[in-house]
């Protein structure tokens, strides 16, 4: 059972996604806040699996307050829903720790598939936002191309060849099953090199390890 908390400043619409998560057999509503302070209060209280985090909400926004619980809940998964595709408030909330950015618009069966995904510790972007992350990557390779890997300090213990591989497909979105489809392995050996990956790179999760790869230049092809 997948134990989600419903954090969102606008009743109405929490009321909706609770009656929505209710038909699924294995995942249940523990919890609702309106804010993100109340966010950290009911997260400390149930300890939530996920949490799907609105942004503009008074006393604390969600983007703070995923900052905060990923410091002090590392173990929570937090997917950002809201209505604000810009770039500003999608990098803000990746940047905070978020897993997962959907906008209110989602489709219910991809909202049940993003909670399964960020549950097994997988990203999960709407693909407008997947868009624009990668665009952003290319601005940023052509604007400011990355300096020689010598310029970088290396990593205590380097990424081979397939974890790089991976790490190229997992910085565009794709999930482990997507991967192990495309490089003919099974999800379980992507699941264990995506582990190493984070590891390797001193990140908690996919979408930091797509983040500082990019600042390691180790997304050039």
């Amino acid at each position: 059972m997948i134990r989600v908390l419903l954090v969102d400043d606008q009743a109405l619409f929490r009321e909706g996604l609770s009656t929505l998560l209710s038909v699924q057999a294995d995942i249940e509503v523990i919890g609702e806040a309106s804010n993100g302070e109340e966010a950290l209060t009911q997260a400390t209280a149930l300890n939530p699996d996920v949490i799907l985090m609105d942004l503009r909400m008074p006393v604390l926004d969600g983007a703070a307050a995923t900052r905060r619980l990923r410091a002090t809940h590392p173990q929570i998964k937090i997917i950002v829903l809201t209505t604000f595709d810009d770039d500003e408030h999608i990098f803000e909330a990746l940047r905070a720790g978020a897993v997962g950015y959907l906008l209110k618009d989602v489709p219910s069966p991809k909202l049940v598939e993003a909670i399964h995904t960020a549950n097994r510790g997988e990203s999960f972007l709407h693909p407008s936002v997947a868009t624009r992350l990668v665009a952003e990557f290319n601005r940023l390779a052509e604007t400011h191309p990355t300096p020689p890997a010598a310029a970088h300090p290396p990593l205590p213990e380097p990424l081979s060849e397939r974890e790089l591989e991976i790490l190229r497909h997992l910085a565009l979105g794709a999930s482990n099953r997507e991967i192990a489809n495309t490089l003919y392995i099974t999800e379980g050996t992507v699941k264990n090199h995506v582990t190493n990956i984070l590891g390797k790179l001193g990140v908690r999760d996919r979408t930091q390890a797509a983040l500082k790869a990019r600042e390691l230049g180790l997304l050039q092809v």
